[in-house]
C-alpha cells in the first residue's frame, strides 16, 4: 500500500506513477462504495434477522458519508486494511442474539469476498479484448483490478481476526457461554490496544498475508471457472 510506496521513495526505489496512482483510485473506490456496502450488508442482515436499529438511525444505506472513519480510511490508503463507521445493531431484537449476531457480523466480510470476486470476473471479461486496448490502459486497468481485489480480501481477512471491535470477534462469541461472552467484552478496550500494537509492530503481518494469500487464490480460481468451463 502507500506506506511501502512511501519507504520505496526515501530508499531512492524507483516508483511507478501509474501504478501508485491506480492503487490510490482502487482504495479511493473502496473507501467510497465497497465499505459502505460492507456496513448496509450488516445492517440489511440484522433488519431480516429481527433487528431495525440501523435503519431507525439512518444507517441503512449505501451514502459513504453515512460509514466514513477518516482514520479506518486513512489506515486502509495506507496500509490495506482498515475500519468504518460500525453499524448499530441491537441484540435484544433478535430471537437468538448470539446466533444472529454472528450470521450478521459475517454479512460485511462476505461483501468484501463478493467485491473481490466481482472484480476478479470483470478483469477476464475485460482481458478477452486485451487485443483491442492500448498496452498503457490494459497495464492501468490490471492494477487497479489487482489493488481493488487484493484491498477487499484483505479487509474480509482483517475483519474476521477474531478479536474486539472486529466482526470475528462477533463470530467467535456465538460459541461461547455467557460468561465467558461477558468476560471476553469486558477486556475489549486492552484486546484492541493489544490489537493495535501487534498491527502496528507487524506481528500479524505474515499471518495476515498468508491468509490473503489462500483466500485471494480461491476467488481468483473461482472468478476463473466459467471462462475455463466455456473455453475463453
Amino acid at each position: 500500500m502507500l506506506y511501502q510506496v512511501i519507504q520505496s521513495i526515501f530508499r531512492g526505489v524507483p516508483i511507478n506513477m501509474i501504478s501508485v496512482l491506480m492503487q490510490i483510485l482502487a482504495v479511493l473506490v473502496i473507501i467510497f462504495c465497497v465499505l459502505p456496502i460492507h456496513e448496509y450488508a450488516h445492517g440489511w442482515m440484522a433488519k431480516k434477522l429481527g433487528d431495525n436499529t440501523a435503519a431507525y438511525q439512518g444507517r441503512l444505506t449505501i451514502n459513504p458519508l453515512a460509514s466514513i472513519d477518516p482514520l479506518g480510511a486513512l489506515a486502509i490508503l495506507l496500509f490495506g486494511f482498515g475500519w468504518a463507521k460500525p453499524v448499530p445493531v441491537d441484540t435484544r431484537n433478535f430471537k437468538n442474539p448470539k446466533r444472529d449476531m454472528a450470521i450478521t457480523a459475517l454479512a460485511g466480510p462476505v461483501s468484501n469476498l463478493l467485491a473481490a470476486l466481482a472484480g476478479a470476473i470483470l478483469l477476464n471479461a475485460i482481458s478477452i479484448f486485451a487485443g483491442s486496448i492500448p498496452q498503457a490502459i490494459q497495464f492501468g486497468i490490471a492494477v487497479f483490478f489487482g489493488y481493488f481485489i487484493s484491498i477487499n480480501v484483505m479487509l474480509a481477512v482483517f475483519n474476521l481476526i477474531p478479536l474486539p471491535p472486529l466482526d470475528g470477534s462477533r463470530i467467535v462469541g456465538a460459541f461461547l457461554s455467557d460468561k465467558a461472552l461477558y468476560r471476553y467484552y469486558q477486556n475489549q478496550q486492552f484486546i484492541m490496544m493489544v490489537l493495535f500494537a501487534m498491527l502496528i509492530f507487524g506481528f500479524l503481518n505474515e499471518p495476515l498475508y498468508l491468509m490473503q494469500s489462500w483466500v485471494q487464490s480461491g476467488i481468483l480460481w473461482l472468478a476463473d471457472l466459467p471462462f475455463r468451463l466455456f473455453g475463453v
